[in-house]
């Protein structure tokens, strides 16, 4: 099995989880996704846990420190070593994304790609407004495209759903301006260090799946 290394990058709503989920099916890589990561540490009590706690707590962002913290622990993982992986939702910042550039060259881990999936503001809008998110195991609905099988219950975990306050148009937009002005600049240090693939992210998923596996060889 191809131990990829990968990142996704790309707006809220783009697919990213989506792709994620496809990598690993066919590739075996391992999906890591600081959202996961953050739940799992916080309801696995751990130090890195209670601290992204505090912060989410309160309503702020979990500083760069802490969010790297927890996704080093992962990449050192054998189970990553061993399968590869596919980032998602990391990083997020520039200060992120030199941060794991010099975690990867000291555990001599080489990444295959970064993949930056690309879509207009106005079809984020369009896709998330009729999201539902699991609130128990974080599975991801849409009230048009994938509707859950019993209406406001969990497919995979029978937990309840709901439309997250983030899902709404007008906090949509919002979020698609932090995200231009934190993230893109991200796309911009991959494409200088030639690790950029871009992809167009409107096209149906196995579409864009095939466009990402021949652009980076995988």
């Amino acid at each position: 099995m191809t131990r990829a290394r990968l990142i996704l990058i790309g707006p809220p709503g783009v697919g990213k989880g989506t792709q994620s989920a496809l990598l690993e099916e066919r590739l075996g890589v391992k999906p890591l996704s600081s959202g996961v990561i953050f739940r799992s540490e916080i309801e696995a009590d751990t130090d890195l846990g209670q601290l992204a706690k505090s912060y989410i707590d309160r309503g702020e962002l979990v500083p760069n420190g802490i969010t790297i913290q927890m996704m080093v622990k992962r990449l050192r993982s054998a189970e990553v070593r061993n399968r590869g992986f596919v980032l998602d939702g990391f990083p997020r910042t520039v200060r992120q994304a030199e941060a794991l550039t010099e975690e990867l060259e000291h555990e001599h881990i080489e990444l295959t790609g970064v993949v930056s999936l690309e879509v207009e503001d106005e079809v984020v809008v369009e896709r998330l407004s009729g999201r539902i998110g699991c609130t128990k195991c974080g599975e991801i609905y849409h009230s048009a495209a994938k509707p859950p099988r019993r209406e406001g219950l969990c497919d995979k975990c029978n937990g309840p759903l709901l439309v997250r306050e983030d899902d709404r148009p007008e906090t949509i937009r919002a979020r698609l301006r932090v995200f231009h002005e934190n993230t893109q600049p991200v796309v911009d240090y991959y494409a200088a260090m030639g690790q950029l693939l871009r992809v167009d992210a409107v096209q149906e998923p196995e579409r864009v799946f095939a466009q990402i596996v021949a652009g980076l060889g995988v």
